[in-house]
């Protein structure tokens, strides 16, 4: 017999997190490959642009894992769209993303109304698609070879 609850946890979630990652290790050779090298720990990247007063004015937020660049966010001001600054950002995350980490791939999800556009016209080929998530929007997750 056991009991469901629903309340957050966050003591449960990091001990769910540690026997996920058990298990995967103990089943994925890849995984197990990993573990020990500096490819195993997720690292923050960050790139911004500003403007001549400092100001943002994009930036791109991802990280770097297991050899992949994961791009979670990037954003331009509208004023300054179509100025190449959303390009910049990208080329320059994948380069450091590349050159100082050893990734040899990126992704990236967005939605239909955001860019999928940008992203393929940037070399990115779409390897997903959600219909309907969220309801009325499509989502779509892009991947690169970057080496």
């Amino acid at each position: 017999m056991f009991r469901l609850e629903t309340e957050v946890d966050k003591t449960r979630q990091a001990q769910l997190g540690r026997h996920l990652r058990n298990t995967n290790t103990e089943r994925s050779p890849a995984l197990r490959a990993l573990r020990g090298t500096p490819a195993e720990k997720e690292v923050p990247l960050h790139v911004w642009g500003l403007n001549e007063e400092g100001l943002l004015a994009g930036g791109l937020t991802g990280r770097t894992w297991a050899g992949w660049l994961h791009v979670d966010l990037l954003w331009v001001d509208a004023g300054l769209r179509a100025g190449g600054l959303g390009t910049q950002l990208l080329v320059r995350a994948e380069e450091l993303a590349r050159s100082e980490r050893g990734c040899g791939f990126a992704r990236v999800e967005t939605w239909d109304f955001q860019a999928p556009g940008f992203y393929r016209g940037r070399g990115y080929e779409v390897v997903a698609v959600i219909p309907d998530y969220p309801p009325g929007a499509t989502e779509y997750t892009l991947t690169k070879r970057l080496a």
